[in-house]
């Protein structure tokens, strides 16, 4: 588990612009059964995290269109919350960061991380505006 110390101003990058910090199960469930689209942000400490993940996913919400509820949790610090929220996420494979946007309880789109690695924040970015566009 990595240090609160070298988390939080990563944490903090999301929580900055709106998003929730779930840290238990509970939380994950009760997000991610909430009625309207909710983003979840698997973070980490990863290069491409800081990178491209967390510029693109600020970057996306800049336009209209955006989750009715934007919510993270953090790998290799919430790992119980974090655990929950791969649950959701299959079929795909647990990896971080990931994105995933759920509409009224179902996971409509999803990036995996092979899709941030070596991906351009502006690139990241529209593939989440566009599926901002059909589902929110």
């Amino acid at each position: 588990m990595y240090p609160e110390a070298l988390v939080k101003p990563m944490k903090s990058e999301l929580i900055s612009v709106g998003f929730e910090d779930l840290t238990t199960p509970i939380a994950v469930d009760a997000a991610v059964n909430s009625k309207g689209t909710v983003l979840m942000v698997v973070n980490s400490v990863c290069g491409c995290a800081a990178g491209a993940a967390r510029p693109a996913i600020k970057l996306s919400l800049q336009g209209s269109k955006k989750p009715s509820k934007l919510t993270t949790v953090f790998a290799g610090f919430d790992t119980e919350a974090v655990a929950q929220a791969r649950k959701h996420f299959a079929p795909y494979p647990p990896s971080s960061p990931c994105v995933a946007l759920f509409k009224d309880g179902k996971l409509v789109h999803f990036i995996e991380r092979h899709h941030i690695e070596g991906a351009s924040a502006r690139l990241i970015a529209d593939n989440l505006i566009g599926a901002y566009e059909e589902f929110c």
